[in-house]
């Protein structure tokens, strides 16, 4: 039909049906539907719901159908730089625009879509019908959804007579999305009555206790749980009952930082001056922001050298052009320290972003980002899509750390998206790191992004640093987690001085085995060595999360002689307190963080001194600005060091030279302590002799010979059925496909495999990767592969 409207949309749909977009047509009743609106559409024999994304096309002999209704919500469920954001996620991630959407809306506001009734609040002339008033006193109270309305007739006739009622005026019906279990809070609040200051003097204690609260509390008055629990639920019926009170509903919206006093902790001196290579730090970037450019700044600055106090400066200055800020860190753990540094330097409204909080608290923040009540969000990857109309400033902290890539779909890597939003946005993005990525030091190295340097600490002198070698170690004799020096230096701790202790591995022992017959503890699922844990006494799978109890005795022959070998965290943890008793120790890994609230009280209680000893992973690692501690010791660098990826070395030296970078930062001199059986490695070598440059060279050559990153760019795909052979051959038979295809094209794109992931069971399932390497890797592949495929574009690791 010509000169009607056709919209693409991304209809909700699991499986290969949502992978991809759908044209319809738009009623003229609809014609105002923008970018971003959520609609209503016939999806084969159902009804679904959709997303408009823009402009749709028509194909020649498809019947193009009409959009059904719109889905009544605020306007567009993103703002226009979020559409424009999710557009480039799924075209560069290789990801379904539906699912795209769905990561960039609150926990499941998509769940549930319902037809609600409401009564207008206006009748008209002429009264309802003796049948329809039953429906429309139960709308009396408020809107509701049609499914709970009582019909004796059957739904379809109940339909029928709310359509009729809608015609005459009597009522309205709407598509709603009905959040579940991540819709607003509603809390009763209790405020005083006119009639309050005549009250009787004859009232009870508890009711003139109640009444005083009130008058001396805000005009608005106060939340009816919080007065019940003082002064007792009746109390609070009694006054409203005698017209003294009366009780109103409001939202009451969840803020995950209400409890966190706001204090100047780890904020820079009032009045203190920037130094110079900080100055020159902030011009370029607002040089950059000046113009409206998306230039995007490497700060290359050593751990201590002030790079957040670069952010804060920056920030400021955004604020004040009237564009809010976007604050990335890799870990929950990091993310409070810093907001406490944003809020006592800004006199900003911070939100705060990421996977540890409820669902309800991170609708409600998501909620007042979109409305634009806030000027700042901090958060970690999550908070990349966040949905902000505009942004003026994106900083990304630590940005070489690999948790910035997500490993579920869509499976973006943060910092490249926050560079994407930068160019959509127009506006600078600061790349901030002691020990940039390989691909960041490779694109600053050929200038397409700009570097700025930070060489000197603001406070405290470098730490010196100590390798020892665990091999001689074993030789004397020494089969605990602690060399004799590291064990020294522990014990000559003076007063008021801290200590971190880094093992990038969680749990007490690594390798739990029947010293008789060798057999080793395994997950039947994945295949790998189970891990085992104090706590709980359990032996627990690192990869897919499932935990057994500990057994007694080998399942295979029967011996009792069952044996720890390696540790980890919780390992050394227990010989610290076991040796040192008067230390305080505690723990930070992957098991406290996943404890609401348990990373922020362990890093408080850190910061504030209330701990002697901090054992953790590579989360101890990042982020903390303690001048109190003194001594670094890396329990095991040789954890990742050897695995069977490209990355393992660049990793192992980032780790390491972050976690060197904790010490020494006031006015005591620091130690580190690098426990390693591979003393010689390079990546060890350039962070105890301070090489960085050289290594980075020889880590760039090697990208360079295999055409990896920044060179050239990574896809891996990866095969799960449940049959092992045919799980291989579905990988062969791939890898011949897009060899042949790349051979025919003339791309310089090498096919690899089919080869065992590293985890090669997971779930029942045996898994084979092909992977991608070329110029454009993503070019040959046409139309993804479906299930049972998985692509990962610019996959973090190859295992």
């Amino acid at each position: 039909m010509p000169g009607r409207r056709i919209v693409a949309v991304a209809v909700d749909a699991a499986g290969a049906a949502g992978q991809r977009t759908y044209s319809y047509s738009v009623p003229p009743a609809l014609d105002d539907l923008v970018v971003g609106e959520a609609v209503l559409v016939e999806f084969g024999r159902r009804q679904a719901l959709g997303i408009v994304l823009g402009p749709g096309e028509e194909v020649a002999g498809v019947e193009v159908k009409p959009i059904i209704d719109r889905v009544r919500t605020d306007g567009p469920l993103l703002p226009a730089l979020g559409m424009r954001l999710a557009a480039w996620i799924a075209d560069r991630y290789l990801a379904p625009p539906a699912l795209t959407l769905r990561a960039m809306l609150p926990p499941g506001l998509l769940e549930r879509l319902e037809l609600v009734a409401e009564r207008r609040p206006a009748m008209p002339a002429d009264a309802p019908a003796q049948e329809d008033e039953a429906i429309l006193e139960a709308l009396d109270a408020g809107p509701k959804p049609v499914r709970t309305l009582e019909a004796a007739e059957g739904r379809p006739a109940l339909l029928r007579r709310l359509r009729a009622l809608e015609a005459r005026g009597l009522v309205d019906l709407d598509w709603m999305l009905r959040a579940a279990g991540a819709g607003p809070r509603w809390v009763r609040f209790v405020r005083l009555a006119a009639a309050a200051s005549a009250a009787s003097s004859r009232l009870g204690p508890r009711q003139r206790a109640l009444l005083e609260d009130l008058s001396t509390g805000p005009a608005d008055g106060l939340p009816a749980p919080e007065l019940a629990a003082r002064h007792g639920g009746s109390t609070v019926a009694t006054l409203a009952r005698r017209g003294l009170v009366e009780i109103d509903v409001r939202e009451a919206p969840r803020r995950p930082l209400e409890a966190r006093p706001a204090g100047r902790r780890g904020s820079r001196p009032e009045g203190s001056e920037l130094s110079p290579e900080q100055a020159a730090a902030v011009d370029a970037v607002e040089r950059a922001a000046a113009t409206g450019g998306s230039a995007t700044i490497l700060l290359d600055g050593v751990t201590g050298s002030g790079k957040t106090a670069i952010y804060t400066e920056l920030l400021a200055r955004s604020l004040a052009r009237g564009r809010p800020g976007l604050v990335l860190v890799p870990e929950i753990s990091l993310a409070l320290p810093l907001v406490d540094r944003l809020r006592a330097d800004l006199d900003a409204t911070v939100a705060l972003v990421h996977s540890g909080l409820g669902d309800g608290e991170r609708a409600d923040e998501w909620r007042r980002i979109r409305r634009g009540d806030v000027d700042v969000v901090v958060g970690t990857r999550l908070a990349i899509v966040a949905p902000l109309a505009d942004v003026g400033l994106i900083v990304v902290d630590e940005e070489h750390d690999a948790a910035y890539k997500s490993d579920r779909t869509p499976r973006l890597q943060a910092r490249d998206v926050a560079v994407a939003l930068g160019g959509l946005a127009g506006a600078p993005v600061v790349l901030g790191s002691a020990t940039p990525s390989v691909e960041t030091e490779g694109k600053a190295r050929e200038g397409t992004i700009e570097r700025q340097r930070l060489p000197v600490r603001l406070s405290g002198a470098p730490p010196v640093v100590e390798v020892v070698d665990l091999r001689a170690e074993l030789a004397a004799g020494n089969l605990g987690m602690l060399s004799r020096s590291l064990g020294e230096a522990l014990a000559d701790l003076a007063d008021g001085e801290q200590a971190i202790l880094v093992i990038n591995r969680r749990g007490s022992a690594s390798v739990v085995l029947c010293r008789d017959c060798g057999y080793v503890a395994a997950c039947p699922d994945c295949t790998r060595p189970l891990v085992y844990h104090q706590a709980g006494q359990t032996l627990r799978c690192h990869h897919c999360g499932r935990a057994w109890p500990m057994p007694t005795r080998c399942p295979q022959c029967g011996s009792a002689r069952i044996r720890y070998l390696g540790g980890g965290t919780e390992r050394v943890e227990r010989e610290v307190k076991e040796r040192y008793p008067a230390l305080r120790v505690g723990r930070l890994d992957r098991d406290v963080v996943e404890r609401k609230g348990a990373a922020e009280r362990v890093i408080d209680a850190f910061s504030d001194g209330r701990l002697d000893v901090l054992v953790g992973t590579s989360l101890v690692t990042k982020g903390l600005d303690i001048p109190a501690v003194t001594l670094v010791g890396v329990v095991s660098a040789d954890v990742a060091l050897n695995l069977p990826d490209e990355r393992a070395a660049e990793r192992t030296y980032q780790l390491l030279a972050q976690a060197v970078g904790r010490a020494g930062r006031g006015d005591r001199p620091g130690r580190a302590i690098i426990q390693t059986y591979q003393p010689e490695h390079p990546a060890i070598v350039a962070v105890a002799e301070g090489r960085a440059a050289a290594f980075y060279d020889a880590e760039l050559d090697l990208r360079q010979r295999f055409g990896s990153p920044p060179f050239g760019r990574l896809v891996k795909l990866t095969v799960a059925l449940s049959d092992r052979a045919e799980a291989e051959q579905a990988g062969r038979d791939l890898a011949a496909r897009l060899g042949e295809r790349a051979a025919a094209t003339g791309a310089r794109v090498q096919v690899s495999g089919p080869a065992p992931a590293f985890v090669a069971k997971r779930g029942d399932r045996w898994r084979f990767n092909v992977v991608l390497r070329g110029d454009d890797p993503v070019g040959i592949l046409g139309d993804p592969p479906g299930a049972p495929w998985s692509i990962d574009v610019d996959p973090e690791t190859l295992l």
